[in-house]
């Protein structure tokens, strides 16, 4: 926690910073980036501290990341980053299966390019083994097939899908696999997409989607999800 706090931005000098959607935006970020772990416990002090803004205001985030299921509120004990369990995987994979296939399918700024650069990456942590540079690798390509749609509110969204995605994903760190065989699923995205086969990249998407929340599903150990 204490690196997170040291990189955090000050608001001190930016009007915007001193609001609760900022606040908001900012430990999002850092969720969606890996830097806060399910279960870790957000000081209200240190926080505030850090962030150079009020106690209000970081409540006001709080309640903002609370509604949209990233963290949770417990009475007297504090406020704490979210384990999702089956219901906010099942609601998350609701979320992509609409606005993932859709952009490929029909997205105007597609680029190719930066995905074949994910691609490369992703390839480099899997010969490498590191499983975190993989899921980060796997964040970065499905942002880039959001951002396709050209809809800042859409990649808004996708944000906080990720930022939740991360946390569930922490929770798949014992099965390294299940990311390891989504690095090439991905780049049979890429070829298809290369090949201007937009319709076939979308129908392998959603059953690439499909495939994923029964995989999380059935490590949680939800018997519905089998």
């Amino acid at each position: 926690m204490n690196a997170l706090l040291s990189s955090l931005p000050l608001a001190e000098g930016s009007t915007h910073a001193h609001t609760g959607a900022w606040v908001a935006a900012v430990l999002r970020s850092r969720i969606a980036e890996g830097q806060l772990l399910p279960g870790a416990k957000l000081s209200e002090q240190s926080l505030s501290n850090a962030l150079g803004v009020s106690r209000n205001t970081l409540r006001e985030a709080f309640a903002v990341l609370d509604r949209e299921l990233v963290i949770t509120r417990i009475p007297n004990r504090g406020v704490f980053v979210s384990s999702p369990g089956p219901e906010g995987v099942r609601e998350i994979y609701a979320v992509r299966r609409m606005i993932e296939p859709a952009a490929v399918l029909w997205g105007p700024d597609l680029d190719v390019s930066a995905l074949e650069d994910i691609i490369v990456d992703a390839r480099a942590a899997l010969e490498a083994g590191n499983i975190a540079k993989m899921a980060d690798a796997n964040q970065c390509f499905h942002e880039e097939l959001v951002r396709a749609t050209g809809s800042v509110h859409l990649q808004e969204l996708m944000t906080k899908v990720l930022a939740q995605m991360r946390l569930v994903f922490h929770a798949m760190g014992d099965a390294p696999d299940f990311h390891s065989h989504y690095v090439e699923l991905n780049a049979a995205l890429v070829e298809l997409l290369e090949a201007g086969q937009r319709e076939e990249a979308c129908t392998a998407l959603r059953g690439y989607l499909d495939r994923a929340e029964a995989e999380l599903l059935s490590h949680l150990g939800d018997s519905e999800g089998n």
